[in-house]
C-alpha cells in the first residue's frame, strides 16, 4: 500500500522512533532529551552561543513560550543564562555557558553514536533535503500569507 497517507505514516514514524532513541541515549549519558539537546546544539553550532528566545524557537521548532519553559530547566543546571533586555522582554537572550557548550559538544558525540549504529546510508539525503526545503517554502508561503 504505497499512498501519501502511508508514506505520511512511515515518515513520522519513523522520526518518532529516532527521537525516542537519542532521547534515551543522551538521557542516559548526559541527563537531558533530545529536544534540550536540539536547543544546547543550535545555541552553540547556528547562533554561537547566544540568541533570542524567539530566533531559537524557530529554529528548532517550538513556540517562543514552550522555548521559554524548556529554557527553565537549562539555565537552573548552568548550561545557560538569560540576559534580559531593559527595553524589550521578546529580545532577551539565551546565552550558553562553558558547561552548555561542553554539554553540547559531549551530546553530539552521543548523537553520532546512536546515528552511526543505523542504516542512514540508506537514506537518500537529496530527496530528503529537497522535500525539507518544499516544506519550508511552503510554511514560509502560508506564514507570509497570513502577515
Amino acid at each position: 500500500m504505497n499512498t501519501p497517507q502511508h508514506s505520511l505514516n512511515l515518515l513520522l514514524d519513523s522520526a518518532r522512533l529516532l527521537e525516542r532513541r537519542l532521547s534515551t541515549a543522551l538521557s542516559n549519558i548526559r541527563g537531558i532529551s533530545f529536544s534540550e539537546y536540539r536547543i544546547v546544539s543550535n545555541l552553540n553550532t547556528e547562533f554561537d552561543g547566544r540568541a533570542t528566545r524567539v530566533d531559537l524557537a524557530a529554529a528548532v521548532g517550538l513556540t517562543p513560550s514552550a522555548i521559554t519553559r524548556a529554557l527553565i530547566p537549562l539555565e537552573k543546571l548552568g548550561y545557560l543564562t538569560t540576559e534580559k533586555s531593559a527595553r524589550d522582554a521578546r529580545r532577551s537572550m539565551a546565552v550558553l555557558t562553558a558547561a552548555g557548550t561542553e554539554l553540547a559538544n559531549d551530546a553530539q558525540s552521543v548523537v553520532d553514536d546512536v546515528l552511526s549504529g543505523l542504516p542512514m546510508d540508506e537514506l537518500d539525503t537529496d530527496n530528503l533535503a529537497g522535500f525539507h526545503q518544499e516544506l519550508l517554502s511552503l510554511s514560509n508561503h502560508t506564514a507570509s500569507r497570513r502577515a
